[in-house]
């Protein structure tokens, strides 16, 4: 069976992101985001580095500084931040399916890597930071949640 892996980098990625869209107040530093989430200080700010150069936190040295979204929460995706910090959503050995070439009786697995990756992106893409800062996740996610087989 197929099991989806996510990697400490974006599990660290979405939590930091999460609570900076929960956050009331102008900046959040990396050090309050790390003790929030029980995050490692140096691996988050190496996180925090790859989430600005991606366009999607902003940050500002000096007392008054810290770390904020770039945009609202409703218009960053789960799935941008994991593209942020560990690349394509799916790949098979570090290639995209599309490039990979199967033959013989193997050859349809090129065709289940990629209707795997279009089902990944279906969720992550559709899933914002405003939905986890609210509760209220799409009705495909709440779905999908509500199969008993989900939890197996």
């Amino acid at each position: 069976m197929l099991g989806m892996r996510l990697s400490a980098r974006a599990d660290y990625a979405l939590r930091a992101a999460v609570v900076l869209a929960a956050s009331t107040g102008d900046h959040t530093t990396a050090e309050q985001l790390a003790q929030a989430q029980q995050i490692p200080a140096k691996f988050l700010e190496a996180i925090l580095t790859q989430l600005r150069r991606a366009g999607l936190v902003r940050s500002q040295r000096g007392p008054d500084g810290g770390f904020w979204l770039a945009k609202p929460a409703s218009e960053i995706s789960l799935a941008d931040i994991i593209r942020a910090v560990d690349g394509q959503l799916v790949g098979v050995r570090g290639e995209r399916p599309e490039n990979l070439g199967y033959i013989g009786a193997a050859e349809p697995l090129q065709s289940v890597w990629i209707a795997l990756r279009a089902n990944e992106r279906a969720i992550l893409d559709e899933v914002t930071l405003a939905h986890i800062v609210t509760g209220v996740l799409p009705d495909r996610v709440r779905q999908l949640t509500d199969d008993p087989r989900a939890w197996a």
